[in-house]
């Protein structure tokens, strides 16, 4: 596979690349470019982050997860090319030196091309950009200064990069559903690579060969979000970042658990078709999907299918998708925002759910009309909790009606413990949310994050 990019403001073409081959090891091993730093190499510390610029712009991602091929096309910038071509710092670097930002200096490269990033897109919401930036040394409180005090100080002209024109170079890399899907039917044993933020680890943590692969980051086309009076309709390769935007005037409950479960870094690569396909039993998504009723386009060849998400899930590790079958979009009805979703982990944010439960009620003159609620991490796929909804539905929406609905989740789930949280404590967890729904409905204050003295 063939492909070129920009490197630091310098075309690179590359030949017979190793798909699966990362970003960061060839920066490091190969171009001698050893700013950016391994540390964790899954995604979760930033001390490999670089900033890559397309056709929507620049953004912050994880190297060590990004593999060569997703960059056709684009711009990368490393902690070497942040400075001018003068060896000129770029100002945030500067404000990094002057507010002693840095201590052992191992994060830093990752903390600064974040802040090159954020700086570049006006983004000062700076907790929320630096979150996948992990630092042992210095602590948040001079990088978070550094960071506000280059606010209002201009782009430097030499990271305003663009994408480089780039011609398909393989049908592994399609530029739209139209070729992924024939290029899927004539290698159904494929593994589809969105964002790379699941399938990334498979390589750097499991070590498997993954060969013949599919890039999906070329397919436009699946990156389309159209709402209108009537429907919402995501498509697959839309990143979970323009997915909390969208729903957060929707529902922003949704866009609020969107925004704990992971990274800027992370968001700005995973995909919400990734995290439905992969069948991940603590995914985030899925519950609050199948609150909504969200039903799953699927696509193989020319013909095309849906069914409801809840559906697409049929045991641990298996899902209703055929050889050559790929996911296409997710749709749900507009409707009034009802939907609450509760993510318990160990850490508030960037964690694995112990238990993700979001809860859809509709109350029609003080009756409980419909109930959709679903919960991952209390079984071996996403589940609806449908005996609490029976339990629920047609009974008056009081909290003795709640309390007398609470057993049924014993009948809805028999969780597992593992590290995260032990099945008895799941159990007593999702009957919490359940009351903590009906609390705050009723305008009482459950958030911790709320609640004053």
């Amino acid at each position: 596979m063939n492909i070129t990019f920009l490197l630091n403001g310098e075309t690179v073409e590359l030949t017979d690349v190793d798909p699966t081959a990362t970003l960061l090891d060839w920066l490091r091993e190969d171009r001698g470019l050893t700013g950016t730093k391994e540390g964790c190499n899954e995604g979760d510390c930033g001390a490999c982050t670089v900033m890559v610029t397309d056709e929507a712009g620049a953004k912050a991602l994880n190297s060590c997860i990004l593999f060569l091929p997703q960059l056709h096309g684009k711009a990368v910038r490393t902690v070497e090319g942040a400075s001018g071509p003068d060896g000129e710092p770029h100002p945030v670097q500067q404000a990094m030196v002057d507010l002693h930002g840095s201590q052992c200096g191992f994060c830093t490269p990752g903390f600064v091309m974040s802040m090159v990033a954020s700086h570049a897109n006006g983004a000062t919401d700076h907790d929320t950009q630096l979150a996948g930036n992990l630092c042992r040394c210095t602590g948040y409180a001079p990088i978070i200064r550094a960071a506000k005090a280059v606010e209002d100080q201009p782009v430097p002209v030499w990271v305003k990069d663009k994408p480089v024109a780039a011609k398909p170079v393989s049908p592994l890399l399609p530029k739209s559903s139209d070729e992924l899907a024939k290029v899927f039917a004539d290698h159904p044993g494929a593994t589809l690579i969105a964002g790379a933020t699941d399938v990334g680890l498979w390589v750097t943590k499991q070590l498997r060969n993954l060969d013949p692969v599919i890039f999906l980051g070329g397919c436009d086309d699946l990156k389309e979000i159209s709402v209108t009076e009537d429907e919402v309709r995501i498509g697959a390769m839309v990143d979970m970042n323009r997915m909390g935007a969208a729903m957060a005037d929707l529902h922003p409950s949704y866009a609020e658990m969107i925004r704990r479960y992971a990274s800027v870094q992370v968001r700005h690569a995973a995909t919400v078709g990734g995290n439905i396909a992969n069948g991940s039993p603590i995914g985030d998504n899925p519950p609050a999907l199948i609150a909504l009723g969200a039903t799953l386009h699927l696509r193989k060849g020319d013909e095309r299918r849906a069914i409801p998400l809840e559906d697409f899930f049929v045991d641990y590790g298996k899902q209703d998708r055929a050889p050559g079958e790929f996911v296409e979009a997710i749709s749900f009805m507009r409707q009034p925002d009802r939907l609450k979703c509760y993510k318990l982990s160990k850490r508030f944010d960037q964690d694995i759910s112990a238990v993700c439960g979001c809860f859809n009620i509709t109350v029609s003159d003080g009756v409980v009309s419909q109930a959709r609620i679903a919960f991952g991490g209390m079984a071996g796929v996403p589940k609806r909790a449908t005996q609490v909804e029976a339990a629920l539905t047609g009974r008056p929406w009081t909290a003795e009606t709640v309390q007398s609905a609470l057993p049924a989740f014993a009948e809805d789930y028999s969780p597992m413990s593992d590290m995260r949280a032990s099945a008895r404590y799941r159990l007593e967890t999702a009957k919490a949310m359940l009351e903590r729904y009906f609390l705050e409905d009723q305008g009482e204050l459950t958030n911790v994050l709320e609640v004053s003295a």
